[in-house]
């Protein structure tokens, strides 16, 4: 009996994280769109896994999930159901691209930078703080 319990429990554990795993983006513009969708969405655990993982992005993506997190819900779901806008897609070198959009709730403009490390494209936020200068 207690075998079976644990095997279930194990089972049930396997279950829950199974459903956790994310697919490397294939080049920079899926990289941004799996990003931006996540962000939207609210997944920032997948935001995560697409975003270059250095202490200047995780902070820039903390403050973005706090300020998702205080939205109201209506606001929320209104991200959610918002399409991306892609205005600006380009190559700047074979490492790096930049993806310029917004969306179809917020008209607001935003520019990322995704670059490909290691043979891997991810998002780096810190563009965003040198477009603001």
């Amino acid at each position: 009996m207690k075998t079976l319990f644990a095997l279930s429990f194990l089972l049930l554990i396997l279950g829950c994280n199974a459903g956790k795993t994310f697919k490397k983006a294939e080049d920079a513009q899926d990289a941004g769109r799996q990003f931006i969708r996540a962000s939207l969405d609210g997944d920032y655990e997948k935001a995560r896994f697409y975003l270059l993982n250095d202490s200047v992005n995780l902070l820039l993506i903390s403050k973005w999930q706090q300020g998702f997190d205080k939205m109201d819900k209506d606001t929320r779901q209104q991200y959610r159901e918002a399409s991306i806008l892609p205005i600006n897609i380009r190559a700047i070198n074979d490492s790096v691209t930049t993806y310029t959009f917004s969306n179809s709730f917020r008209k607001d403009t935003t520019t990322v930078h995704i670059v490909r490390i290691n043979g891997e494209w991810l998002v780096d936020l810190k563009e965003i703080l040198n477009d603001k200068r």
